[in-house]
């Protein structure tokens, strides 16, 4: 069986212009997979520990919590369109808020906070889709 490059290479480029992480085409009985992996293209050489030195005042420690989609859905950060937010930038949460629903198949899926905390960033849109294990807003 002879490869075609070229097909191989058009589905990179649709991996890259869609912002897909995988592609699959198949033609006859010839099926071709292209994806993409999690290492990052540009690696940087790390230096050896004496040599890369870092002070105590650089470190920070970011204490953000992560709330995360628990399914793929629909995210929706208010209970009826045009109602009041269940979150705002800036606003105290407690541990089981609605931080916004995720719709899915036509049933509405309450995210609770998991911590008490005040809302840092919002990181999704009204009605945007969202993907299992989305970041869809951070609680300091």
């Amino acid at each position: 069986m002879k490869i075609n490059k070229n097909i191989i290479k058009e589905l990179n480029d649709y991996l890259e212009e869609f912002n897909l992480s995988e592609i699959e085409y198949t033609e006859n009985d010839i099926k071709v997979k292209v994806s993409k992996s999690d290492v990052p293209k540009n690696i940087k050489t790390v230096m050896p520990f004496a040599e890369n030195q870092t002070k105590k005042e650089d470190i920070s420690v970011d204490s953000s919590k992560k709330i995360t989609s628990p399914i793929i859905g629909t995210a929706y950060l208010a209970p009826e369109p045009g109602g009041k937010k269940f979150i705002e930038v800036g606003q105290k949460i407690k541990k089981g808020d609605t931080v916004m629903i995720v719709e899915a198949m036509k049933t509405m899926n309450h995210v609770p906070s998991p911590i008490d905390g005040s809302v840092k960033e919002i990181c999704v849109e009204d009605g945007q889709p969202v993907e299992f294990g989305q970041t869809i807003a951070i609680i300091n």
